[in-house]
């Protein structure tokens, strides 16, 4: 009966150590997985918070690269030279290198967690005496980070607009001032757009839209260069290296800043060169300026000729068509313009419900005549 209370005594004493072995890793793990849990937290808000910093930014640069919003740089824009995107440059700049970190801090501790996840599988193995181990779980994969070249050219291109801005003194001519402003600030305002969106800024549908947008605008921008002769490539709406060798040729040929995207001296390069060609290309263009100046004097919203030729008025006509239509006032003929113009036709042309008669005026109505003409629905 002592030899077998003895063996009862030492049974417990060895489940006991069991239990001691596994249950420190076990902890650690349960400790691991709290960290990695909060590591994720803050990489969230810190991403979160990028995204605001750099969507101000980037409304900031805009005032003087004009990718987004119609707006020119003053005199006095072109002599401060954009001391006010200071601050939001900062903020921006100090969330990117936040929002790194705590991605850093991500890969970190899902390493630590799959260490003492090994660690704890083997001490359970061990306790059972037991030679097969069993895997840990793997945890997620982080989510990937921003491609190395996109970062790149953000720190080039704000490498080139502080180059620009000191380059301009009170001797510089202002046009010449102007162009190189101008140049820099788009470049600037295109790395970070890329940045923005390779940082998963965008919603799946604003991702489509942007990339729908970009793919347009780079389709019509290489058709363009293909009828001046700067581009001999296939037009599929990639800005691509072929594409910016493309405008940095256009821009060598009429003596502007080479930097490969298209800023306003460009754009006006570009189209004079169009119209110089007198083909195809110059008469499109102006087929269209028309539709869209008859457009708009059909809505009783353009008073001036329709001559295809695009002016500040006629931007400003569109604009407030724009928003009798209830989309975004952008001064262009965008996808959001054609689909509510399509609808308001659309809606034109049903015909409006009559009342229902009551039973004395339906017995004296008098049947239509033949001569009676139908209500048209075509607009």
């Amino acid at each position: 009966m002592a030899r077998l209370g003895g063996c009862v005594v030492v049974g417990a004493l060895a489940l006991g150590a069991c239990s001691n072995e596994t249950a420190v890793p076990d902890a650690r793990v349960s400790v691991k997985q709290q960290a990695l849990a909060q590591a994720r937290t803050d990489a969230a808000a810190a991403a979160a918070h990028f995204c605001t910093t750099a969507a101000d930014y980037v409304t900031a640069v805009d005032r003087y690269g004009d990718v987004l919003t119609a707006t020119a740089p003053t005199v006095g824009d072109v002599q401060t030279a954009g001391t006010d995107l200071e601050q939001p440059r900062a903020d921006a700049t100090a969330a990117a290198q936040a929002a790194v970190d705590t991605q850093a801090a991500v890969v970190t501790a899902e390493k630590e967690l799959a260490a003492a996840q090994a660690a704890a599988a083997a001490a359970n193995t061990t306790a059972a005496g037991s030679s097969s181990a069993t895997s840990p779980t793997p945890s997620p994969s982080p989510a990937p980070t921003v491609p190395p070249a996109t970062v790149t050219r953000v720190k080039q291109a704000e490498t080139e607009f502080t180059a620009a801005q000191q380059g301009i003194s009170a001797q510089t001519p202002l046009r010449q001032a102007a162009q190189q402003f101008n140049a820099a600030a788009v470049a600037l305002e295109m790395s970070w757009l890329a940045l923005f969106a390779d940082a998963g800024c965008l919603t799946d549908e604003a991702e489509k839209s942007a990339q729908k947008a970009v793919h347009d605008y780079t389709a019509a921008l290489q058709q363009s260069l293909s009828d001046t002769g700067y581009f001999s490539g296939k037009v599929d709406g990639v800005y691509g290296p072929s594409t910016v060798d493309a405008v940095q040729a256009l821009q060598k040929a009429h003596g502007l800043p080479v930097t490969g995207t298209v800023d306003k001296a460009t754009q006006e390069a570009l189209q004079s060169d169009l119209q110089a060609k007198g083909g195809a290309a110059a008469q499109e263009e102006l087929a269209s300026t028309a539709a869209v100046q008859q457009t708009l004097k059909l809505a009783g919203f353009w008073d001036g000729p329709v001559d295809g030729r695009w002016t500040p008025a006629l931007t400003e006509a569109l604009k407030e068509f724009q928003t009798e239509l209830d989309v975004p006032a952008t001064g262009t003929v965008d996808a959001a313009t054609i689909a509510a113009l399509e609808k308001a036709i659309a809606e034109a042309g049903k015909p409006t419900p009559s009342p229902t008669p009551s039973r004395s005026a339906t017995s004296t109505a008098p049947e239509p005549s033949a001569s009676t003409p139908k209500a048209s629905t075509q607009t």
